[in-house]
């Protein structure tokens, strides 16, 4: 299974934002939507062995949302970021409604989050590496190499963030020598599982 953690840092959680200003007021949801759509779409089709959680860190609990995505049973995800974001919209302002996790919509569910426990959780699992430039080379890994990443929006981790991360050890991985977008990010990760996993066929 191959998992991302994404931290939208500016995002009203509440989904209090209009889907014509993606990039502005919505506190750059077209990245975030952006980056959904390129983690789970393909040509024809879904990616079933993907799951990505975004954690909505732009208030501290419990106003804070994570959005948890699930490739084996998503729907009606389409490759554009307005759609995208208006699913992510959808299960936001749903949640104001539910003090518990429940399914917005088939393969995406929401709840209310800590979003340093929700950090510290998905370091615990095995295979997780912090994307990050300056990093040792994704390709350098050994092909057998189990793999979860954490990425961050197109804004730095906060200081509580880093230094959760800095603890935890994780390997620190960078996709190319060059600084790219959250969702290039992620499409850089995928092909390269594509090729490990081709190789290993």
């Amino acid at each position: 299974m191959r998992r991302f953690l994404l931290f939208a840092h500016r995002v009203p959680p509440d989904g209090a934002f209009t889907l014509n200003d993606l990039a502005g007021g919505a506190g750059r949801m077209d990245e975030v939507a952006r980056a959904v759509s390129t983690a789970f779409t393909l040509s024809n089709d879904l990616r079933r062995d993907t799951e990505m959680t975004v954690v909505f860190a732009a208030e501290p609990p419990p106003r804070a949302r994570k959005v948890e995505l699930l490739g084996a049973r998503l729907r009606h995800l389409h490759p554009d970021e307005r759609s995208t974001a208006a699913l992510l919209k959808n299960a936001l302002v749903g949640s104001a409604r539910y003090p518990q996790e429940f399914e917005s919509s088939p393969g995406i569910r929401v709840a209310p989050v800590d979003p340093i426990a929700c950090l510290e959780g998905f370091l615990r699992q095995p295979g997780v590496v912090w994307l990050v430039e300056g990093g040792r080379p994704l390709a350098e890994l050994p092909d057998d190499a189990e793999l979860s990443a954490f990425v961050s929006d197109p804004f730095d981790p906060s200081p509580a963030e880093l230094a959760v991360l800095e603890a935890s050890g994780a390997r620190r991985v960078s996709v190319g020598p060059r600084s790219l977008r959250t969702s290039q990010v992620v499409d850089a990760v995928q092909r390269e599982l594509d090729l490990r996993e081709a190789r290993r066929a």
